[in-house]
């Protein structure tokens, strides 16, 4: 006994004609004859009386509809229950990334995941992007949006999605004894600045002092980006930041860049654990990529 054979006694029993349930449902008149009698051999009842003129139910086969019924209803609710479970990824995924990162980059990640997953709930922790890493070696997070590091861990995968240009900054006015440092060509040796306390921000702008053949005085180290653009500013010292957190940054018409000085560009991606790709939530994500 199959679904498909219990499907025709269905149809059978309610159109009483062997002629229109073949039609139907695509088999021949003599191939429904043959299921309905291995039906009647398994269960050892006649299921219908039939002759040349019609064909009616049999007290078994009255008493087999409902059961029948059940039976295929209880199959049909079971597959669609599967193909929706499959379909319909649950879980979490809990993702680590900068202020910044979470409204310059992040939506346009979410967007396209939560469309296809959407029974996937979402965990955002902002913070500091240098403790990114540490943070998705120690599982504190299942990913991270962060700008790759010198020396990226063969424990993680790294996906780049962007580059994100930095600058050194300085306020758009500055205070007597700043100015006075940035008249006539700045003097670099002698202007506070304010740096990333960590992390490839700080790495790029320790590669600049280098070129410059400086060691300027360090007036703050900030964890995480956004203030440097904050104290810069207020008028504190000169700032090294990314760009995209200078142009986000609800002070941004408060500081002037620099344009002729360079630095090299931050990498910024996505990162997780290469021994996690299998995991279904993370899988889903990497495959968007």
């Amino acid at each position: 006994m199959n679904i498909k054979n219990l499907q025709l006694f269905i149809h059978l029993s309610d159109s009483l004609s062997f002629h229109q349930t073949a039609q139907a449902m695509h088999i021949s008149p003599s191939a429904l004859s043959r299921v309905i009698q291995r039906l009647e051999q398994e269960l050892g009842q006649s299921l219908f009386r039939r002759d040349n003129r019609s064909v009616e139910l049999t007290i078994a086969g009255k008493k087999l509809i409902p059961v029948a019924t059940t039976i295929i209803s209880n199959w049909l609710s079971l597959k669609i229950g599967l193909n929706s479970d499959s379909s319909l990824l649950q879980g979490k995924l809990k993702i680590f990334c900068s202020v910044t990162a979470s409204y310059s980059h992040l939506p346009s990640i979410l967007t396209a995941f939560r469309h296809r997953y959407p029974q996937i709930e979402i965990q955002l922790l902002t913070g500091d992007s240098a403790l990114a890493i540490d943070k998705v070696l120690n599982g504190e997070v299942d990913v991270a949006i962060t700008a790759k590091p010198e020396h990226l861990s063969n424990k993680l995968t790294y996906i780049e999605l962007d580059h994100i240009p930095m600058s050194v900054i300085s306020p758009a006015i500055s205070p007597p004894a700043i100015q006075q440092l940035l008249n006539d060509g700045p003097n670099w040796q002698a202007l506070p600045f304010i740096v990333a306390e960590s992390g490839p921000a700080r790495s790029r702008a320790n590669t600049w002092f280098k070129d410059k053949k400086i060691t300027p005085p360090i007036y703050a180290q900030i964890s995480g980006h956004e203030a440097i653009v904050s104290l810069v500013a207020l008028g504190c010292g000169i700032g090294i930041a990314p760009d995209i957190v200078i142009n986000n940054s609800p002070m941004s018409n408060k500081v002037q860049r620099f344009p002729a000085e360079f630095i090299a560009p931050l990498s910024l991606g996505l990162c997780c654990k290469q021994s996690r790709h299998q995991e279904s939530v993370l899988k889903a994500l990497l495959q968007l990529f």
